[in-house]
């Protein structure tokens, strides 16, 4: 078998490949990072959000949360503080400027986006997201399934 031929390695490509083309728009024209990226993404919608769900919910550890919202913090974009309940926990609320940045940097990154997915056929399009909901389910299922069993 070669590389190039195995599905997680052409899944992980694309999706890098994709990630990329996007990290030119946000990162070139706005100076953020992946990781300030997807924090900033999250912070935007939401009132305020606590260091463990960030974690959660970007798929980035402890420590890279940690750096990139101290690089946000640093730039004016967001405000960290420890929460009132559980001295481990930071609470992180995106500010005015850094809503105003991701609104901005948003609407470019999804056309860029968009430019992408248009080079594609409709038909495929569909496929795509089709399938990637169909993987997620079954990535969902399987994991049920297996964590459900008992160690042998």
């Amino acid at each position: 078998m070669k590389l190039e031929t195995f599905f997680p390695y052409r899944l992980a490509v694309a999706a890098e490949a994709f990630s990329r083309n996007l990290t030119d728009v946000y990162g070139r024209e706005f100076g953020l990072t992946r990781e300030e990226w997807r924090l900033l993404f999250l912070l935007a919608d939401e009132e305020e959000v606590t260091s463990l769900e960030l974690a959660r919910r970007t798929t980035l550890d402890k420590v890279q949360v940690s750096r990139a919202s101290l690089r946000l913090e640093e730039k004016g974009l967001i405000t960290r503080s420890v929460s009132d309940t559980d001295r481990r926990l930071r609470i992180y609320r995106c500010t005015e400027k850094g809503s105003s940045l991701f609104e901005a940097a948003l609407a470019k990154v999804e056309e860029r986006a968009r430019l992408i997915l248009d080079a594609m056929p409709a038909a495929d399009r569909d496929a795509l997201s089709r399938g990637l909901d169909a993987l997620v389910a079954a990535v969902g299922t399987v994991h049920e399934r297996l964590d459900g069993d008992d160690p042998v």
